[in-house]
């Protein structure tokens, strides 16, 4: 059975592309290496690999609570990561919906700023 750091590196690529991980991979430092380890065993080899949601459904949860937070730097990151996880537009705007109503208007207003940005910027190929 493979332990938490591959099935975290697979869930890792599946999710967010082999270009991204090959450059956060690529830049990881002695600084930031255990912090790297951390997240690829904890939150994509243990959260993300569960298949007790689908990577939609997480997709969407990641998103909602990103914005809720006000951790608005990873929000292009996941926005991008919806081509491979099937989180569609609609469930995107639905998403930050419910961040409106439950964390507050200004964050989803942010938070749809960043992706409408996101998705101009990938459908012009960037």
């Amino acid at each position: 059975m493979a332990d938490r750091s591959e099935i975290g590196m697979k869930t890792r690529r599946a999710v967010l592309g082999d270009a991204h991980v090959d450059r956060a991979e690529a830049a990881k430092t002695e600084l930031d290496a255990p912090f790297q380890n951390l997240i690829t065993e904890a939150a994509w080899g243990t959260v993300w690999a569960s298949d007790k949601i689908s990577h939609r459904e997480r997709s969407m949860l990641t998103l909602a609570l990103l914005a809720a937070t006000g951790n608005f730097d990873e929000i292009p990151m996941h926005i991008r990561a919806t081509t491979n996880t099937g989180a569609s537009k609609s469930d995107v705007i639905e998403a930050f919906q419910h961040v409106a109503i439950y964390a507050g208007v200004p964050k989803a207003n942010h938070a749809l700023k960043l992706a409408k940005q996101t998705y101009q910027e990938m459908e012009a190929g960037e």
